[in-house]
């Protein structure tokens, strides 16, 4: 492995470590190559990192031509969070979709093939999956993100992936603990609270963080949340009680701490990112993520200095700094092991060790098993009037604003596959009070596809969907996101993610007849 530091002592080189940064481009700037070579261990890639899988490619091999065991980390949830295909969509479901199925075998299938499509890309950490069990319908961050509402669902299928996704060499960064899911605030706006008993946390959103401790989760990412019964003062990321004393020392874990992005504003803004990163450290924090909004040489230096700086001013223990860079060099050892194993194991998928019946995906070949899950995910509510589609159609995708998780730049909806099956097939974005009629209007005579996410939170949505049904009740329906608000429309088809594959699986409903 790769020890050369240019004279960087070790202090300072121990700093470097614990960092996982971003950086813009396609390429490696030189100012990301020499802090590789001065001991900076890991790297976090973005959408705006990547083109195709062979630039990626070429791109981790430059990062690792300068430091062979560099962790190069990646937020790739697939469904409606992918940066692997940020500009076309993915080609897998996310968890929802997998939790509407509830079939852990398709899920550590999916799972093994993503972290093979990773693998063969460079890619050796995956800021994945989400444990978060969505209580809170309203919540404006996790939403799909998550396998579903129901505890053990949670917890059965966020093993599976772990499974799945290690199994093919790339390890799993299981998040956000100690659970985001009862939220109603977006940490990268501002501050959650999850203001519920001991007993409710244990019971609902700590089991499926147990349940990826135990089927092996190389990494745990934590969140920046206010949990008054764990911690009354300080968030998690920055929380030893929570950190140290649930997730190291009751619950057991002892592989690496990473944290959510430190300049999200639930951070950034209450303590600062030096700070911040500071107190997460301490806390029990191993690796600090950043890079998602701040991915400059200065943000770097700037937190190295300030760890480096608390070690001498005493403010951090050396040792704390230490152990925390020596884990993260050991999941940097693993995922060389692991690699190397799975290039070597035979059969496509890692042994199954049972859970929720169903037909998994035996048979399915890799390259399909997305959209096998994505048609598997799809639920249809026929109305009363519910004709087949038989000529082009206006599809109306009735768009929220994004959050920053999700972002604005992947294309979601069925207006593209539609247009392949139904060549003739115009489409529009509305929004606000006037989308309805202004959806009528643009749609003229043709039969209108109306494309919702999370009809549920949104009241001008509903009323869109309210207008279009008054005056053509033969509209379809496709809601994309939570299908929390009753089905209505001639057909309604709830896919349980926006995905690619989802609008492709919607398409196929749609014109079947």
């Amino acid at each position: 492995m790769t020890t050369v530091t240019r004279g960087t002592d070790t202090l300072t080189r121990d700093a470097l470590t614990v960092l996982q940064p971003g950086f813009p481009g396609t390429t490696a700037p030189d100012w990301l190559l020499r802090r590789l070579s001065e001991g900076l261990a890991s790297v976090g890639l973005f959408g705006r990192n990547i083109q195709t899988p062979e630039q990626l490619a070429a791109l981790t091999a430059q990062l690792k031509a300068e430091r062979d065991d560099v962790l190069v980390a990646i937020d790739e949830e697939s469904g409606d969070v992918t940066r692997l295909e940020v500009r076309t969509g993915s080609s897998f479901p996310g968890n929802h979709a997998l939790g509407a199925v509830d079939d852990v075998d398709l899920t550590r299938d999916v799972a093994h093939e993503l972290g093979r499509r990773l693998a063969a890309c460079g890619v050796n950490l995956n800021w994945a999956p989400s444990a978060d069990v969505n209580a809170n319908p309203d919540n404006p961050v996790i939403g799909v993100r998550s396998f579903g509402a129901d505890t053990a669902l949670v917890a059965r299928h966020t093993a599976a992936y772990v499974e799945g996704m290690q199994a093919a060499g790339v390890a799993a960064c299981t998040k956000h603990f100690p659970g985001h899911g009862d939220t109603g605030v977006d940490s990268h706006h501002d501050m959650p609270l999850i203001d519920v008993d001991l007993d409710v946390l244990h019971a609902r959103d700590l089991a499926p963080f147990r349940a990826a401790i135990a089927a092996g989760s190389r990494a745990v990412m934590s969140a920046h949340i206010l949990v008054p019964a764990l911690d009354p003062e300080r968030p998690a990321t920055l929380s030893r009680r929570i950190l140290t004393g649930l997730l190291r020392e009751e619950l057991g874990y002892d592989g690496l701490i990473v944290t959510d992005g430190i300049e999200m504003r639930a951070i950034s803004s209450t303590y600062g990112i030096g700070r911040g990163s500071v107190l997460a450290i301490a806390a029990g924090a191993d690796a600090i993520c950043v890079g998602g909004g701040l991915s400059d040489e200065e943000t770097v230096t700037a937190l190295r200095d300030a760890l480096v700086t608390a070690v001498r001013s005493g403010e951090l223990p050396e040792e704390r700094l230490a152990d925390a860079a020596a884990r993260v060099r050991a999941l940097a050892t693993w995922t060389a092991s692991a690699l190397t194993a799975s290039a070597s194991a035979s059969g496509p998928a890692p042994e199954r060790s049972g859970g929720a019946s169903g037909s998994g995906s035996q048979g399915t070949g890799g390259s399909e098993i997305g959209l096998v899950a994505a048609r598997r995910a799809v639920t249809v509510t026929r109305g009363e009037y519910a004709p087949p589609v038989t000529a082009p159609v206006h599809v109306a995708a009735f768009s929220p604003v994004a959050n920053i998780a999700v972002g604005d730049e992947t294309p979601w909806g069925v207006a593209a596959e539609l247009e392949r099956l139904l060549p003739g097939t115009t489409t529009g974005s509305y929004a606000g009070p006037d989308a309805g009629q202004a959806a009528l209007s643009a749609a003229g005579e043709r039969r209108i596809v109306a494309v919702v996410r999370d009809e549920h939170r949104h009241a001008w949505m509903s009323a869109a969907l309210d207008a279009l049904l008054a005056a053509r009740p033969d509209t379809i329906v496709v809601e994309m996101g939570i299908p929390a608000a009753p089905p209505r429309g001639a057909l309604h088809i709830a896919t349980h993610g926006a995905a690619r594959v989802c609008g492709v699986a919607a398409a196929e409903v749609i014109t079947a007849g």
